[in-house]
């Protein structure tokens, strides 16, 4: 069966270019074809149709294969373009695959013809899936998946702008942080899949309420923000503060339920109360914390003495000291499981914080914190020395656990000594250095480049395995994955969460998966919640998993009950089978 083919035939021979498409035909193809010899008829050409692929006589009396080339270039096509001509010498050859030409063949010799398009075709293809699965995974660096709306690299960039935008004009920047009163709440009793959609219901409806040209962003979980750019007046920003919270008063309606979250707005204004995208950042935020501890719903404004929020952080930081001091952190363990037979390939280690007051603090609270306090380090450390002694416990136990997976941090990663001083925690404890799994996010790869590469390359000489954590919500780039000595890549909850479910979340983890198998890189899933969620993966060459379907996280006491229930399961579906 013959194979269609669009080609468009640069030649001012009618008899050369049947010659050309007799050799098309003789090799299966069944060309569609459009014969083109003046500028004029290529551009027309061009802008009708899009072609398979291009096929140029050197030279015509009104055009040549170079004036074609420029013509697909300048369009920005990425059409494979061979050159035929009965005259081309060999530099002339040179000079067309250095000005961007795929290949060149004589006309006496079409044998060569049809496996050179076969090849170009080929290429074309890979360039194209290479290019969609870059760009897919790019986006994500600056917007959040669930709503599509900028994350907070994009919000502090738009923000930036706006700022030397009101500078030169003499005008007001608003940025509006507003939080969502109740969602929590909604999000833990009745699951993310509600908790989600509610989520992309309050970006439209916030979205319905600005002025094109303001942006409306996610920095993260229930937090929206503004920027309201060219602001005349703050009674301006007031009145599209006031209307989010009434139209966020009214109720969003998921699964036929009607849920009233309302919303609490704290503003900053530029240059008031900041000159800076993150002091009007920090401001915002503290106004609308303000807002919230006299009960939410409503908007307020950032003041000086809000900055008792400061005092808080204050006190949350040192009582974090005093906890890596008396030993408050514990360590909790989530088992990953192969995709393939369902045999456990390691856990990873989670920091909690039992506090003597608080109670169980989780790592949202703190970790955040000690990043920016540079408290990570100690804490990362603390954390692998603790872990190499359960892992210890539980191989004098009996129970034999494949590989240990702990979170590094930026901070650790400008430590020229961590793998030596990495090694030296877990040999204390009895325990093999290469049987870490050592998980960076892709933010501290980004933050530590200049020493990351020398770092994680000390790692790998240790044996240990190198893994990108939350892969796809940063800055997700082959660049990085081709510079730094990267073993796994851990796909984002929030992209596995909806893989059933929304298309878009399945095209992007489809892209990381096909990434990861063209750079022979492993795969691990992150928050598979469901048995759809696991089969969708494994169908698709995800190598393991991790999440509630297998087993919460858990202390390194109740670990071995949580592994023998996995394994369980793990017999009787290979008992059904």
């Amino acid at each position: 069966m013959s194979v269609p083919l669009r080609v468009l035939l640069v030649e001012d021979s009618a008899d050369d270019a049947e010659l050309v498409l007799r050799a098309l035909r003789r090799g299966g193809y069944q060309p569609e074809h459009r014969r083109v010899d003046t500028p004029e008829d290529m551009a027309r050409a061009l802008d009708d149709y899009d072609w398979d692929i291009v096929l140029a006589d050197y030279a015509m009396p009104r055009f040549s294969a170079f004036d074609a080339l420029a013509m697909v270039q300048e369009r920005g096509l990425d059409i494979p373009f061979i050159v035929i001509s009965g005259t081309i010498g060999e530099e002339i050859a040179v000079q067309a695959m250095k000005a961007g030409a795929h290949d060149y063949l004589m006309k006496d010799n079409l044998a060569r013809l049809v496996p050179a398009v076969e090849r170009e075709l080929r290429e074309a293809d890979e360039r194209r899936a290479r290019r969609v699965a870059e760009e897919t995974v790019w986006h994500q660096a600056y917007h959040d998946a669930l709503t599509g709306l900028p994350n907070r690299w994009l919000l502090v960039d738009r923000l930036t702008q706006a700022i030397a935008y009101a500078r030169r004009e003499g005008a007001h920047v608003a940025l509006l942080f507003l939080d969502l009163d109740r969602f929590k709440l909604v999000n833990e009793t009745l699951g993310h899949t509600v908790g989600d959609e509610l989520l992309r219901l309050v970006a439209d409806r916030l979205h319905e309420g600005l002025r094109e040209g303001d942006t409306l962003a996610r920095p993260g979980g229930d937090e929206f923000a503004v920027v309201l750019a060219g602001v005349e007046a703050p009674e301006e920003a007031a009145r599209v503060a006031e209307d989010l919270v009434r139209r966020l008063d009214a109720p969003l309606r998921v699964q036929g339920r009607d849920f009233h979250l309302g919303a609490t707005v704290g503003v900053a204004l530029f240059p008031e109360h900041g000159q800076d995208p993150e002091t009007l950042l920090k401001n915002a935020e503290a106004a609308m914390y303000a807002a919230k501890q006299e009960g939410g719903g409503t908007v307020r404004w950032y003041e000086p003495h809000m900055d008792t929020a400061v005092e808080d952080r204050l006190t949350l930081e040192n009582e974090l000291r005093r906890a890596l001091r008396q030993d408050e952190l514990v360590v909790y363990y989530q088992p990953q499981v192969s995709l393939t037979d369902g045999s456990l390939v390691g856990v990873e280690a989670l920091v909690r914080w039992q506090h003597p007051e608080r109670g169980l603090v989780p790592p949202m609270r703190f970790i955040p914190l000690a990043e920016e306090t540079g408290l990570i380090c100690p804490l990362g450390e603390q954390v692998v020395a603790k872990a190499a002694a359960d892992v210890a416990r539980l191989r004098a136990a009996g129970v034999a656990l494949p590989r240990l997976a702990v979170n590094v941090s930026a901070c650790q990663l400008r430590q020229p000594d961590v793998p030596r001083r990495l090694a030296e925690l877990v040999r204390a404890a009895g325990v093999d250095p290469a049987m870490l799994e050592i998980e960076i996010t892709e933010s501290a790869l980004m933050q530590a480049t200049e020493t990351a590469s020398e770092i994680l390359r000390g790692l790998r000489g240790m044996g240990m395995r190198i893994a990108i954590d939350d892969f796809g919500t940063g800055y997700s780039s082959l660049t990085y994955l081709k510079r730094f000595p990267v073993d796994a890549l851990k796909i984002d909850q929030a992209f596995t969460r909806q893989v059933t479910s929304q298309s878009d979340d399945a095209a992007i983890v489809e892209a990381i998966l096909a990434m990861a198998r063209s750079l022979r890189l492993a795969t691990v899933a992150e928050g598979v919640e469901t048995e759809a969620q696991r089969e969708w993966l494994a169908a698709r060459g995800c190598d393991a998993m991790q999440g509630f379907l297998l087993s919460s996280p858990v202390p390194a006491s109740e670990l071995p009950q949580a592994l023998e229930r996995i394994a369980g399961g793990a017999a009787r579906a290979s008992g059904a089978g």
